[in-house]
């Protein structure tokens, strides 16, 4: 069927799985969030928070929209900025691909890069830091914190979430990362109040604080926070599993030696599924499915890049068989 769309927010396919058995030898299925215009999942919660801030007339034309972000929610909120007629300034830090930078960048948006971590709240803090100061300086700043903002989780309560009990209604276990929590408040809302036998599983990365463990070094951005997100509420999250920045690398190379092409949020999540089903020795009767949040164009200076990989983790990071050098 021919599809004719005005604005790119009109488009994202919401119905495409991955079967992981043949990479992870598990019953998972891995929803591909990464068609549209934004390249990820971000672009439904930024569609969110937006029309939100306009039903409360808190929008108008002309005006100046900033926001915090490692990279996704940056290239998504530039593309709805764009369509909407918005000025927009991201801040971010370092850690950033470059790509997703230059993205942001071409779109019309103005890109602060922080170089310096917070020394309590890292990178995140700092960048929020740096937010605070430019809203307090620019009276017509609308900063929309998707860290604190509602509308973040309830665009996939709305959408993410609905859309995998419509897909696999005998669902038992739902896989989802956690970076700002938006998608895993949204799905745990949901299934706890629809669907309250379906365990949710949170996804974290090893050195994040949201869930009380201390900060560490993280070099990938995407997952995980150095500030705990105000919308997240633990009490609805049925268990946590932690990956290592390592066995996120590891993960991305096994599915791209099957010919996927994922970013370190899918890795994370994909790693830490097969971790959880393996330590809870869970069998071929359980049904799960996983959320990948990206994929990996942007990633193919870091987390597929030899050199960037040797400086960052040691040469013996990658088993000869996923040595992409082999």
């Amino acid at each position: 069927m021919t599809a004719i769309i005005s604005n790119p927010l009109d488009f994202n396919v919401d119905d495409l799985y991955v079967d992981l058995c043949p990479t992870i030898g598990r019953r998972v299925f891995l929803k591909c969030e990464g068609f549209n215009f934004a390249g990820s999942i971000k672009l439904k919660a930024a569609a969110e928070m937006i029309a939100a801030k306009e039903r409360s007339g808190d929008l108008s034309p002309g005006s100046t929209l900033i926001e915090s972000s490692s990279g996704n929610m940056g290239v998504a909120l530039s593309i709805a900025a764009a369509s909407r007629g918005y000025r927009f300034v991201c801040v971010t830090d370092s850690r950033c691909n470059r790509a997703a930078r230059r993205l942001m960048e071409t779109l019309g948006t103005e890109v602060h890069v922080i170089t310096e971590p917070d020394p309590e709240g890292g990178f995140l803090g700092a960048r929020l830091a740096h937010v605070r100061r430019l809203v307090n300086s620019n009276a017509g700043y609308l900063w929309l914190n998707q860290y604190s903002n509602e509308s973040n989780w309830m665009a996939h309560y709305r959408t993410t979430a609905p859309e995998n009990a419509k897909a696999f209604p005998e669902i038992d276990i739902l896989f989802v990362g956690a970076g700002t929590t938006g998608t895993l408040m949204g799905c745990a809302h949901y299934f706890r109040e629809n669907l309250p036998a379906v365990k949710v599983v949170a996804v974290d990365t090893v050195g994040s604080v949201s869930f009380g463990r201390p900060a560490g070094r993280r070099l990938i951005p995407g997952l995980g926070t150095s500030v705990r997100p105000g919308i997240l509420d633990p009490s609805i999250v049925d268990d946590i599993v932690y990956v290592s920045e390592p066995d996120t690398v590891r993960m991305c190379h096994q599915l791209s030696g099957r010919g996927f092409l994922f970013g370190g949020s899918t890795g994370t999540v994909v790693s830490g599924a097969a971790t959880w089903l393996e330590t809870n020795g869970i069998g071929d009767d359980v049904l799960s499915v996983a959320i990948s949040p990206d994929f990996g164009g942007n990633y193919l200076e870091t987390i597929y890049d030899d050199e960037w990989l040797a400086r960052s983790f040691g040469s013996k990071l990658l088993p000869a068989e996923l040595d992409p050098a082999r």
